[in-house]
């Protein structure tokens, strides 16, 4: 672990001092393990830079809070493959749909508004009782062995129910499209087995397709059927916008919400002062989940858009079509929007973080995933109160590139 950190110092201190762009270190555990070090250096050495992304993707990094928040609403700033010119980019998502996430308006504000008819905060509000029956459900499983992995046996579950029984998807297919999608999330990330990739969307397409084809022939009351009927002004989802929806609503439905239940836990039990604040008043448990989102959030560096005409940030001249990330991470903990911003701090009160994005593409599904994310860690602490990490927080493996996760989460407990 010495020479990784050594080369990942290394690497920072030559990026303060060079124009050369900078290649992120995706093979150094050291990175993985807690990319802020070498995020911060960025953002203290300048607004943007040029990077190479993992498969040698060039791309613009912006590090700060204001700039990012300003051009997520930037209407120049385009979501859609189209305006990109990067082969390597468009190679790499041209397997999939283009979902709502990769739409501009006018059809964006067209695709949101029919999701919303069905999406509503009263349906969300609806699901607490069963939320907290699931999360019960997953702890009695395990509260008589004194162990558990909360990855694999609650964070994961957890919102992987709840979103399949949102969309009506059966419960005996939610291991095949789990497995899907761990393979489609790998290789996006940066992996290089493409025909991996292929394959892997190639049975969730299918399985996608059948499925839309069942819910037609017999709807139910969950969200599928009502994104098959969902209608604004006689204007419908299309076969294609439909899977691609699906699609979507499945994915970051359930693997956002367990990185956020997974890493929040994972701070907060390294944090005992943190942990004992909360325990001590529990109302401080909305305030909590804000700032585990702001301090590691899910979506790790951030959003990816392109300028649809040249444009100029801090003096640097960003040609229309390039690739460019808004470190929506690395913002969060910008000391010039957040006092401390490298202390977790659950009282936090003035939290506008950008973990959930801003404006028109902010995350439809982000008051289920704060709901969830409530219950499953106040449920947590309230049925195990001397719940444990049982290994050192640094030794602890994460996922990173795109999505930041942790693999596994062991902690022990008395049984009961």
């Amino acid at each position: 672990m010495a020479s990784t950190t050594s080369n990942t110092m290394v690497r920072e201190r030559e990026m303060a001092t060079s124009r050369q762009p900078v290649l992120f270190p995706y093979d150094d555990p050291a990175f993985i393990a807690d990319p802020f070090p070498f995020l911060n250096t960025l953002r203290e050495a300048g607004p943007i830079h040029q990077v190479v992304l993992a498969g040698g993707m060039p791309a613009w990094l912006v590090t700060r809070y204001e700039d990012a928040l300003a051009l997520i609403s930037d209407p120049r700033m385009s979501s859609d493959i189209d305006d990109a010119t990067d082969p390597m980019l468009r190679a790499q998502l041209e397997p999939f749909p283009r979902d709502m996430l990769r739409r501009n308006p006018p059809d964006h504000t067209r695709l949101r508004r029919l999701v919303s008819k069905a999406f509503t905060a009263r349906r969300t509000a609806e699901l607490r009782p069963r939320i907290q029956k699931i999360a019960d459900q997953l702890l009695d499983a395990v509260t008589p062995l004194g162990r558990a992995d909360l990855i694999d046996d609650f964070a994961l579950p957890l919102p992987v129910t709840v979103i399949s029984e949102l969309l009506g998807v059966p419960a005996d297919d939610r291991d095949r499209f789990q497995a899907w999608t761990d393979v489609m999330l790998d290789q996006r990330d940066g992996g290089p087995d493409r025909e991996r990739l292929r394959e892997a969307w190639s049975h969730m397409r299918a399985y996608l397709e059948g499925l839309l084809a069942a819910k037609r022939a017999d709807p139910g009351e969950d969200l599928i059927s009502a994104l098959i009927t969902a209608h604004d002004d006689e204007q419908r989802l299309d076969g294609e916008e439909l899977l691609a929806m699906t699609f979507l609503l499945l994915v970051a439905g359930y693997i956002t919400t367990v990185n956020l239940i997974g890493s929040g836990m994972a701070h907060l039990l390294a944090h005992p002062d943190q942990l004992d604040l909360l325990r001590a008043d529990p109302e401080l448990l909305p305030a909590a989940v804000e700032e585990f989102l702001r301090y590691d959030g899910p979506v790790n560096p951030g959003m990816t858009r392109f300028p649809t005409e040249d444009i100029e940030l801090a003096g640097v001249r960003i040609p229309r079509g390039d690739t460019v990330v808004l470190a929506l991470a690395v913002a969060d903990r910008d000391p010039a929007r957040f006092p401390e911003p490298d202390r977790l701090d659950v009282s936090r009160t003035d939290n506008s973080h950008l973990a959930f994005g801003h404006g028109i593409h902010y995350c439809l599904g982000a008051p289920l995933a704060r709901l969830e994310g409530q219950i499953a860690i106040g449920t947590l602490l309230r049925r195990l109160p001397d719940i444990a990490l049982a290994e050192p927080a640094a030794r602890l493996q994460w996922h990173w590139g795109g999505l930041r996760g942790l693999k596994h989460l062991p902690v022990t407990f008395t049984p009961s």
